[in-house]
């Protein structure tokens, strides 16, 4: 087998979306010939753990860990001026974390034999940590963009200082000229790295994210009998992607007494504010209706999803929205439960139409929300609600069909 460096700074046991997708591809490697060895950082004071995703890693894949060096994760009287040196850190707080496992990087690859390196982002710092590697060795270099770098929807938002943007730019720039592949996780991605550093494009890709069927196993997939509609969101909020246009159509569906108060439940389930999102909740009137779960391990997640009558997507709109897919939506795909969205035009739009999973209203249409929400109510209480999946399409999506497309960009 060959063998692949994979630099993931988010990497099990850390937990979150982030991770999941470098630890599926861990997994799946061996299926292609392919040795995977991680290079990763420490445990540390990482905000979110998840231990159940360590089962993913395949018995002897070698994982090196360095120091993580990153200062919002300072605690005591650290733990402030670490977030503000975090954020002014370019071109994030693990740059640090690169520095520091540069001599590292270098051993492993000559001491394991490395023959491609590969590096994901967020964070960007791992790329240029790759820029280094191939500086140094020469060595095939792929590059994976779970999100946009300096396109991000969120970034635009809240633009840096025009320094740090040409600085970032600059960055990028090298990044996408230097590496041998590029991996975007959409076409539009893909078709904005390609117009906004003037490539031809002939080595970028695409591998969207996934789910992983192995996840579902000895669970029941049978619809729930619940005495309460009940929908369930798992995912983070922040940004762009907020509840309120959900929370609009549902009290205003109470209000009219087209939902019986007492016959929905909706949980949410992520790493929240809770005082603030419960503030929220009781300001819309669904206190009681609305159950902020909190984080759980990967496959309580799953188990959730499946205690459900209807999974909630939910994306905000803007600049750049369009490039990207909520990575919940491809779990969602393989539960067999009907999707209630709310989505910008765009990727994560198309997919959910194209694979039929759900119902689909523009992300800021209360109307549009209220009707889909409703439709589905009424389906439930007659009995009627059913999942009507696309399944040649929703098969694209799993991770171990992902991962050969990966290997087959190694091949190349």
């Amino acid at each position: 087998m060959k063998k692949v460096l994979i630099i993931a700074n988010q990497f099990p046991p850390m937990g979150g979306s982030g991770v999941q997708r470098s630890v599926k591809f861990v997994k799946n490697l061996r299926y292609f010939d392919y040795e995977p060895v991680v290079l990763t950082r420490e445990v540390g004071n990482m905000p979110v753990k998840d231990e159940t995703l360590l089962k993913d890693i395949p018995e002897g894949v070698k994982i090196y860990r360095t120091k993580a060096y990153e200062a919002p994760e300072l605690k005591g009287i650290f733990r402030i001026p670490g977030k503000v040196l975090g954020k002014l850190t370019i071109p994030d707080s693990a740059y640090y974390w690169y520095k520091a496992a540069r001599k590292k990087a270098l051993k492993i690859i000559k001491d394991e034999g490395i023959e491609i390196v590969y590096t994901t982002s967020a964070p960007y710092s791992g790329h240029l940590l790759g820029l280094y590697i191939k500086k140094k060795t020469g060595l095939k270099w792929v590059v994976d963009f779970r999100d946009e770098w300096t396109n991000n929807p969120y970034t635009l938002d809240s633009p840096y200082n025009p320094i740090r943007t040409k600085i970032e730019k600059g960055m990028e720039k090298k990044v996408v000229t230097r590496a041998d592949r590029i991996i975007a996780n959409s076409s539009v991605m893909r078709a904005n790295f390609i117009k906004n550093n003037h490539l031809n494009g002939d080595n970028f890709y695409v591998i969207s994210n996934g789910y992983d069927k192995e996840d579902f196993e000895h669970l029941d997939l049978t619809p729930p009998d619940n005495s309460e509609f009940t929908l369930v969101y798992t995912g983070a909020l922040y940004g762009r992607r907020k509840l309120d246009v959900f929370f609009q159509a549902l009290s205003e569906l109470i209000a009219e007494n087209k939902i019986d108060k007492n016959k929905i439940k909706v949980q949410l389930i992520g790493n929240y504010h809770k005082d603030k999102l419960q503030a929220q909740i009781d300001s819309f009137g669904l206190t009681g209706v609305i159950e902020i779960v909190g984080y759980v391990p990967h496959d309580e997640c799953i188990k959730k999803q499946l205690s459900a009558d209807c999974l909630l997507l939910i994306e905000g709109g803007g600049r750049g929205a369009d490039a990207f897919y909520t990575g919940k939506v491809f779990e969602y795909m393989n539960t067999g439960r009907p999707v209630l969205s709310l989505l910008p035009e765009g990727v994560a739009k198309d997919l959910v139409i194209k694979s039929g999973i759900g119902l689909v209203s523009e992300t800021s249409d209360v109307n549009g929300a209220k009707s889909n929400l409703l439709k589905y109510y009424k389906d439930w209480e007659k009995g009627k609600l059913t999942f009507k999946g696309n399944r040649k399409v929703i098969d694209r999506y799993e991770r171990k069909v992902l991962t050969c497309k990966l290997a087959k960009i190694f091949d190349k």
